[in-house]
């Protein structure tokens, strides 16, 4: 029996792929210090908990609405809105499964088979997987490294536009390399979406995981507020990874394209989990305050334990729980050609598993640094802090 050719095209969330080896190592008796997965191993808040096993014994366990439950778009429309200064009803929000769905929703509404489609790239795998299994055509950009972190290439981005562009994917407070746009940065790009009538898919997942200030988004400058759909997820600002919820926001009449899409994909999303997250976002917020208090206190561990390490050099970025830092001088002095296989011996020699740039989409034409991974919100200060003397005596003999 034969299988369909386009399946050739659809990739994979390569992360996976380092978690299987991880597994593999700890199965023969070894102790993982878990840097590769984005997962979170912090308890989701009690009340959520609460709320939604009170759903479940209320009989919420049915079919509902595919576009979502009443209260839980009201309450995504509000919480998001007030967030980003701009005003959204319920009718601007469809609940889905996760985060994820959004992007493959999101290509599949606005994207004609050849169209291409800008995707930053080191980025999250997915977003080239569904432009090129969709038919469209997936075209990088990438970042620059600077004294203060990672910023866009805007000219690259510019010159990359042509004709058949629809669409541009924006992953503020960025994974992996931890990137925040300034304010300059953002109007930029948001000018370059209005000139050549682009529509942006602002990936906000880690929109709340922030440090310090306020974030802030690309929807509220003029003009693009029609032309954007943000990707909304609970997975880690209240460390519901497994709980699988989360909506797309944007414009009314992209929004009914997108409920039409999710009677086709999977009816509706989970009834009792919806009335849980009603309870996340409209209830008490310490417990995702305390998420955030955790995953700062683990950055600070990281950074400092990877700035001990003679060949690197990084910034504490003040968003997500990502850190990318260059390790091109340790690739030279333990003589490796191939960052995977500095992962790969990495893991065999210390235990400490990470995930390197070629994780993140295939490597652009002229980048001479090697890059690797670390997600510190799965591993606890005193694993980070071991696991990083653990990898300072390794990559400095």
């Amino acid at each position: 029996m034969k299988l369909a050719l386009q399946l050739k095209h659809l990739g994979t969330e390569t992360a996976f792929s380092v978690s299987e080896k991880a597994a593999q190592w700890a199965a023969k008796g070894n102790k993982i210090y878990p840097f590769h997965l984005g997962d979170i191993n912090i308890p989701t808040p009690g009340n959520i908990v609460d709320a939604t096993r009170k759903a479940i014994a209320d009989g919420y366990t049915g079919y509902c609405p595919g576009a979502g439950i009443p209260e839980l778009r009201s309450a995504i429309a509000i919480d998001v809105g007030c967030k980003r200064q701009v005003s959204y009803g319920p009718e601007h929000v469809s609940v889905q499964p996760g985060g994820k769905p959004v992007i493959g929703k999101f290509l599949a509404a606005i994207m004609n088979p050849g169209e291409e489609v800008l995707y930053p790239n080191p980025g999250y795998p997915i977003y080239e997987s569904q432009i090129e299994f969709q038919r469209g055509v997936a075209v990088p950009y990438g970042y620059k490294e600077t004294q203060s972190g990672f910023v866009l290439d805007i000219e690259a981005i510019r010159q990359s536009i042509t004709q058949r562009t629809v669409a541009l994917i924006y992953n503020n407070f960025q994974n992996p390399t931890g990137a925040q746009s300034s304010r300059q940065e953002m109007q930029m790009l948001a000018e370059l979406a209005i000139e050549n009538d682009l529509w942006v898919l602002s990936d906000d997942a880690y929109y709340e995981i922030q440090y310090d200030g306020c974030p802030e988004s690309i929807v509220n400058i003029p003009g693009m507020k029609e032309r954007t759909v943000i990707l909304y997820t609970c997975s880690k600002r209240f460390a519901m990874t497994g709980w699988r919820l989360g909506a797309a926001i944007g414009p009314k009449a992209f929004i009914d394209v997108v409920n039409k899409l999710n009677i086709n994909a999977e009816s509706c999303t989970t009834h009792f989990i919806q009335k849980g997250m009603v309870e996340a976002i409209a209830g008490d917020d310490s417990g995702a305050k305390e998420i955030l208090r955790v995953l700062q206190e683990r950055r600070d561990a990281a950074v400092s334990g990877l700035n001990a390490i003679d060949g690197i050099s990084i910034r504490a970025p003040n968003s997500t729980f990502y850190l990318f830092p260059s390790v091109t001088s340790i690739m030279k002095r333990k003589g490796f050609t191939d960052v995977n296989q500095l992962m790969d011996e990495t893991l065999v020699e210390t235990n400490v598993s990470f995930c390197t740039r070629k994780h993140f989409g295939r490597p652009l034409e002229g980048e001479t640094n090697d890059y690797i991974r670390f997600a510190y919100s799965g591993i606890d200060v005193p694993d980070i802090k071991e696991g990083m003397s653990r990898l300072k005596t390794y990559f400095e003999q």
